[in-house]
């Protein structure tokens, strides 16, 4: 397995490492792994690192792991060096100080994370008693914004910003004033001060998605596409070496790239595995493009049925 990601499929992510880049809006998030031999202690925390395309791209979606010992701001900083438009994060500081450094990245918030702290700080309020509390009137205005969000998904992206602009900006300028005003109210520790203090501190990524249509209101995505590697970890618990490490990131990123555009995942591998050592010899990888999840030269064995629309009664 280690051979084959190294030798063969390597070159394919590659690849999509280069064609993720055209995007203009990607998302990103992490997840901690065991590797048992690299270097460290027993039990010393590694990374997998996701990067994708933005949900509301319909076609030629790209997932892309990449494994690293630490969680530090020199893994985002190589990886998005060249990377030129919006990366989509949770509140996690180190994105903010590669923002920072390169001049091309924006970086956006992640509304479900903002909620999910006022959900927690709701949760330990008697349910008799939460109505009028801060976090109710918080969570009832977030979850406003998400209402009229939902309705704009299959609008194009310059409808959408129309959309965002008119209607939910002002919901959003609400929830912000609201907050300002009762901070004064908010105990000095605990769970609501926390959720304050996040969406405060956050606040300027948090309204980056309303001033792009192609800007999805959260990271969602991200963690749905690093899902399935916290499943297999739940069942093989650590990696054995940080080559296998990296040849892990190799195989989910084209497991998940797959499944992203509608392909069987074991057909895609196994034409993958057939076509490309035909190749090896070629500098120009421009024999790559027939290869690609989304390419119309894929045979149609390799794609999913694409179910039927309902019919109208």
């Amino acid at each position: 397995m280690i051979r084959l990601s190294e030798e063969y499929l390597g070159i394919m992510y590659d690849y999509l490492h280069q064609k993720l880049y055209r995007y203009h809006v990607i998302q990103a998030d992490e997840t901690p792994v065991l590797v048992n031999r690299d270097g460290r202690p027993a039990g010393s925390k590694s990374y997998m690192w996701v990067y994708r395309s933005g949900y509301l791209y319909q076609d030629e979606q790209i997932v892309l792991y990449e494994y690293q010992k630490t969680r530090n701001a020199s893994h985002p900083r190589v990886f998005l060096k060249d990377y030129s438009g919006i990366c989509v994060t949770d509140g996690y500081q180190v994105y903010h100080t590669v923002e920072n450094e390169l001049e091309d990245l924006t970086i956006a918030g992640c509304w479900v994370h903002c909620r999910r702290r006022f959900d927690e700080a709701q949760a330990i309020v008697p349910t008799k008693q939460r109505k009028g509390t801060v976090s109710y009137m918080v969570m009832k205005q977030i979850q406003a914004i998400y209402r009229e969000e939902g309705k704009l998904k299959e609008l194009s992206p310059k409808d959408r910003l129309a959309q965002r602009q008119a209607i939910i900006k002002p919901l959003v300028d609400a929830l912000f004033v609201y907050l300002k005003q009762h901070q004064h109210e908010v105990p000095q520790s605990g769970k609501l001060h926390d959720a304050f203090g996040y969406a405060l501190n956050q606040e300027k990524y948090l309204r980056v998605f309303l001033e792009d249509g192609e800007v999805p209101i959260d990271n969602n995505a991200s963690e749905r596409a690093i899902r399935g590697f916290c499943i297999g970890k739940k069942n093989w618990e650590v990696i054995d070496t940080i080559r296998g490490a990296e040849s892990s990131a190799i195989i989910y990123s084209i497991a998940e790239t797959a499944k992203a555009n509608n392909l069987k995942p074991y057909e895609y591998f196994e034409y993958l595995l057939t076509e490309l050592p035909k190749y090896l010899d070629q500098t120009d990888r421009s024999f790559l493009d027939d290869l690609l999840p989304w390419s119309p030269k894929l045979p149609d064995r390799i794609r999913k049925p694409v179910k039927p629309e309902p019919q109208a009664t």
